[in-house]
């Protein structure tokens, strides 16, 4: 098993802990003036879920869908808190974090299929 095949298998919960925190703070923290234009971030969103989802995708742990279906449970309930905090919360958003979840999955098995295929 490679280095890196090592270190997802034995730190998925904690990557995945520490990049939905990060991915939480960053999308509630209120902004002192909003955007004049909503809908400028969608890549941010789609990168950050692609990566939040990739540690549990290489790994595949039992029950990895319901792990999935939380991931976009939660993307979901930071776009309805947002207004609320003083940020927009889009339903684009909630499209592009749902995207990142599908993409990131999918790179993250073909990630888990090479390093299989080297070892």
């Amino acid at each position: 098993m490679s280095h890196f095949s090592r270190f997802f298998h034995s730190h998925w919960k904690l990557i995945s802990i520490l990049i939905l925190a990060l991915i939480t703070v960053l999308s509630l923290t209120p902004q002192a003036e909003l955007p004049t234009v909503s809908g400028t971030d969608k890549t941010h969103h789609f990168i950050a879920y692609a990566t939040l989802i990739f540690a549990v995708a290489f790994v595949k742990p039992k029950h990895w869908q319901w792990i999935a279906v939380f991931f976009f449970c939660w993307s979901g309930a930071i776009e309805l808190i947002q207004p609320y905090v003083h940020r927009f919360g889009e339903w684009l958003d909630l499209a592009a974090n749902t995207g990142g979840l599908i993409c990131g999955f999918i790179i993250a098995r073909i990630f888990a299929y090479i390093c299989k295929k080297t070892n």
